[in-house]
């Protein structure tokens, strides 16, 4: 699908880190960029800073959800491409010297990370299903999922949070499969281990020994990068219910 200054774009999680790479990465490219995030401050000051619009939205929220989705509709027009990046990443252990995991964070995580995917893609496909194709092949649309390398190599901790983004990687084919007939296609992303605020936060030492970690190239990934996958999903018609792992080749250790 090419991108023009028509194609209208929604990223969750756009105030900043990844989903603020692909908002920019899209806004470069000629796209009116929707904004969704919990940060009002940072979301706005991305949606001005892009030439786009923001909604304040609590992914895990149905109801919130859909109110953002109207907002940014309302504003720019019915999206063609939507990018879910918001998340969350705690760490706790299944126990913890005889005490039980926290369920609230568990839960919490599940609801951020999977069913706020869920909430965001289901929304935008039903919107895309009722417009128009945009190319000979009868595209309507791309999503495009964020998972984390995590899905596959959870490590100590990471308990919830691989299951939240295992659950990512398991929609991306039968999502594929449900909207194949209105030609809306479904990608995810596996990130490794990227440059982005929460890790730019901890000591540079820390980030280097991180970055050592990964085979080649042995560096923490930018979020340019994993903006241009996205776009380079976005414009390319054949990639369709598959999960690309974008991690530098690192097979995450135990802990």
């Amino acid at each position: 699908m090419k991108i023009t200054k028509d194609t209208v774009a929604i990223v969750s999680g756009g105030a900043s880190g990844l989903g603020g790479a692909v908002a920019r990465a899209l806004a470069d490219a000629g796209a009116r960029v929707g904004i969704l995030d919990l940060s009002e401050e940072a979301g706005q000051a991305m949606a001005d800073k892009i030439g786009g619009a923001f909604a304040k939205v609590d992914v895990s929220n149905p109801s919130s959800v859909a109110d953002g989705f109207a907002s940014i509709r309302e504003q720019l027009g019915q999206e063609r491409i939507l990018v879910n990046c918001a998340g969350i990443a705690p760490a706790a252990k299944t126990q913890s010297k005889g005490v039980a995991h926290d369920p609230d964070i568990y839960i919490k995580t599940i609801h951020v990370n999977l069913i706020g995917t869920f909430n965001c893609a289901t929304q935008s496909a039903a919107g895309m299903a009722m417009t128009a194709p945009v190319t000979e092949d009868g595209e309507r649309g791309v999503i495009i999922n964020t998972a984390s390398v995590a899905a596959f190599d959870g490590q100590v901790g990471q308990l919830a949070y691989a299951a939240s983004k295992g659950g990512v990687v398991g929609m991306t084919l039968p999502m594929a499969r449900d909207l194949m007939r209105y030609g809306i296609r479904v990608m995810t992303i596996a990130p490794g281990i990227f440059r982005t605020p929460m890790l730019e936060g901890l000591p540079q030492e820390v980030q280097d020994s991180l970055g050592a970690q990964v085979p080649f190239p042995s560096r923490l990934g930018d979020p340019t990068e994993f903006a241009a996958i996205a776009r380079h999903i976005v414009e390319n018609s054949m990639l369709n219910g598959e999960v690309i792992r974008l991690d530098g080749a690192i097979r995450m250790a135990p802990r």
